[in-house]
């Protein structure tokens, strides 16, 4: 696995980023599922709901990936 310039392997940084992008997008869908309901849209409000739904397991996903390469000392020298 490279290493980039923060010390970590680029694999983790990659699966640090996208956990942080999937439970920063989640949050941001819960604004919008209460937008859609406000407006009447429940079609659109459960679609807005089920996007937040596969950003939450794509997140934790990403927390697996991670600890599975912690235990196996494969994240990097800042993580050690």
């Amino acid at each position: 696995m490279a290493t980039g310039e923060t010390g970590f392997k680029d694999v983790a940084y990659d699966l640090v980023s996208l956990q942080y992008h999937s439970l920063k997008a989640g949050h941001d869908y819960g604004q919008y599922v209460r937008d859609a309901k406000n407006a009447g849209e429940t079609d659109i409000a459960d679609f807005f709901e089920g996007v937040r739904q596969e950003d939450s397991r794509r997140a934790a996903r990403c927390h697996d990936f991670l600890t599975e390469l912690s235990k196996k000392g494969e994240i990097g020298p800042a993580a050690s």
